[in-house]
């Protein structure tokens, strides 16, 4: 199936994160907190105010940094994705 958000959402995905304990051991997947940290899969067409088109500033395959309860978590197709609203992105990751 295949997502089209509206206007001014985007779909993500949260990145799996790895914890690193204090010895050096990677426990990947732990269930301490969700990680904050998603990949955008689908992006709307932008928001209308006063009349003119307002440009999404994410796109498909951007890292980014969300607040931890924004947006709704929807199961598609066997996976989790959450729909938020541009104005809920906090920073694009940069590598």
């Amino acid at each position: 199936m295949r997502i089209k958000p509206l206007f001014d959402r985007v779909v993500i995905k949260r990145v799996n994160a790895e914890v690193t304990t204090a010895s050096g051991i990677v426990l990947a997947g732990a269930e301490n907190e969700k990680p904050q940290i998603a990949e955008v899969l689908a992006v709307g067409e932008g928001e209308v105010v006063d009349g003119k088109l307002v440009p999404m500033v994410v796109k498909v395959g951007d890292k980014i940094l969300f607040p931890q309860y924004a947006g709704n978590q929807f199961r598609i197709d066997g996976e989790d994705v959450i729909v938020i609203t541009q104005k809920d992105i906090l920073a694009k990751i940069e590598d």
